[in-house]
């Protein structure tokens, strides 16, 4: 596994475990109560997200061989195509993302400005996940056509 199939990974499993934790805290942040109400679930996913990321990374910058280079340019090519499919997904889901609010909450209806960010956030998290996915699913079509 080299380098580029390697951060593909660590990102395609940052991106769900901080889509999952969005969706803690958007939970966290409709339960009736006060303000703590529902955040003890949040700080434990904090935790486990940092200790991921920190192991990661020490895989990520380990070596599995000397003689491994750190890119070529198949891997420039499958990074150039992931970013295309990337970018078309980021287009589409901005398209989503600006019909959908106003389908749910109607023409009249408005939505709280606290939720535009977290809109924005889901929406780079997904189009990183698509991006994660689209090298990993190039890569391993290459493996098969090799074989």
């Amino acid at each position: 596994m080299n380098r580029t199939q390697k951060r593909a990974l660590f990102t395609l499993a940052v991106a769900i475990l901080l889509l999952a934790f969005g969706i803690i805290i958007f939970k966290a942040t409709f339960t009736p109560g006060s303000r703590t109400t529902g955040t003890g679930l949040v700080k434990v996913w904090s935790w486990i997200i940092i200790l991921f990321i920190v192991v990661s990374l020490f895989f990520i910058r380990r070596k599995q061989s000397p003689v491994e280079p750190d890119s070529d340019e198949r891997d420039s090519v499958i990074k150039k195509n992931a970013l295309i499919i990337a970018f078309i997904s980021l287009c589409v889901l901005l398209f989503v993302a600006g019909v959908i609010p106003s389908t749910i909450a109607g023409d009249q209806g408005s939505i709280p400005v606290c939720l535009l960010p977290v809109i924005n956030m889901g929406v780079f998290l997904v189009a990183m996940l698509v991006y994660s996915a689209a090298v990993l699913v190039q890569y391993s079509r290459d493996a098969r056509g090799e074989k």
